[in-house]
């Protein structure tokens, strides 16, 4: 990832989690747990901070935001939680945030323990914009409807996909219908205590 602060070609970074048959979440709750093993493990952790460190602004949808806000601040406040989970924590606090919603209002955001955001309407529009401020990468947070959109749009410019050895059957599928791209594999982390797999791919 970029790490020129001053730097106006700023890339965008997708980061999600997929079960091995193409699924980032199934259910009508967004139910995560089929990955928690692996989210939860320290390796993960440590790979993760590789990615997020490397970011200055976040783009999230209403959903995570929800259970994002809902459970990151008292992971963060919990002394029982990792150094690197606390620090994941303070750093989602505070970066700039942009939350993709046609329902929540300004209102909602500023109610929440978490600073630094602000709603965002106009996906592609607004991701143009970031990319010629200042700042570091622009990351997604396992969104898989905000990659889409910008997959659609060939906005994103890093895909970190980590495959957890499951099968889901059904949920909400990470690429969009009649998605044609070509990607490079920069790098390929495996993670034996969980049979996951990480692969990091560069736009062509």
């Amino acid at each position: 990832m970029s790490d020129n602060p001053q730097s106006t070609a700023r890339r965008v970074a997708a980061e999600v989690t997929v079960s091995m048959d193409g699924y980032s979440s199934t259910g009508p709750d967004d139910d995560m747990s089929w990955c928690m093993e692996h989210i939860l493990s320290g390796h993960s952790e440590l790979y993760y901070e590789g990615i997020w460190r490397g970011a200055s602004t976040a783009l999230l949808g209403r959903t995570n935001w929800e259970g994002f806000t809902a459970v990151w601040p008292g992971l963060t406040e919990d002394p029982a939680s990792s150094l690197r989970t606390r620090e994941l924590g303070q750093w989602l606090a505070t970066v700039e945030k942009v939350v993709f919603t046609q329902t929540l209002a300004q209102a909602d955001l500023d109610k929440t323990a978490w600073t630094n955001a602000r709603i965002g309407r106009d996906l592609e529009a607004e991701v143009r914009a970031l990319k010629q401020t200042a700042g570091r990468d622009i990351l997604i947070l396992n969104s898989a409807s905000i990659i889409q959109g910008l997959l659609r749009a060939g906005l994103v410019d890093d895909l970190y996909l980590t495959m957890v050895p499951k099968t889901l059957g059904a949920g909400l599928r990470l690429l969009p219908e009649h998605y044609a791209s070509t990607w490079q594999l920069a790098t390929a982390t495996t993670f034996p205590d969980t049979s996951t797999v990480s692969l990091h791919y560069r736009r062509v």
